[in-house]
């Protein structure tokens, strides 16, 4: 498995242990991570703090040079917030844990030029499976219904 994925998955399971919703997202540049983040919506009380949200907040301020060498890994697909700013800082690339629990602007994204992977990890599979499972309420809140 991509190490990198691996730690999107941590963080993942890191948001569950807390009580949130497990979705994790590492930025990766130059073959290290930057920035660490999952879903905080619930832990922080927050509209916006998705795992891709957290994770570039967590990354700091980073030159636009960086951002272009950058590859963003997230076990969910990103939503339409969370692809906004991938355009917004032009992430070239994104790895994502799966798509069948939820799938952001993908087709947008590639339009715009994002380079898109599809891992279609079975432990980001059934994280969210068993999340939605127990959480219904919650996981459609998250996601705007």
């Amino acid at each position: 498995m991509d190490e990198f994925l691996q730690a999107a998955i941590e963080e993942a399971r890191q948001g569950m242990a807390e009580g949130g919703i497990p979705i994790g997202s590492v930025l990766v540049i130059d073959g290290r991570i930057v920035g660490r983040g999952h879903n905080r919506r619930v832990q922080r009380g927050s509209a916006v703090l998705h795992a891709e949200m957290d994770c570039l907040e967590n990354a700091g301020r980073l030159k636009a040079a960086e951002y272009r060498r950058a590859t963003l890994y997230s076990t969910l697909s990103p939503c339409d917030m969370c692809s906004g700013a991938v355009l917004l800082y032009g992430i070239p690339k994104v790895v994502i844990g799966e798509n069948r629990s939820f799938q952001g602007p993908e087709e947008y994204l590639r339009s715009r030029g994002v380079e898109l992977v599809l891992a279609d990890d079975q432990q980001c599979r059934q994280l969210m499976e068993t999340f939605i499972a127990g959480n219904p309420e919650l996981w459609y809140e998250d996601i705007g219904e």
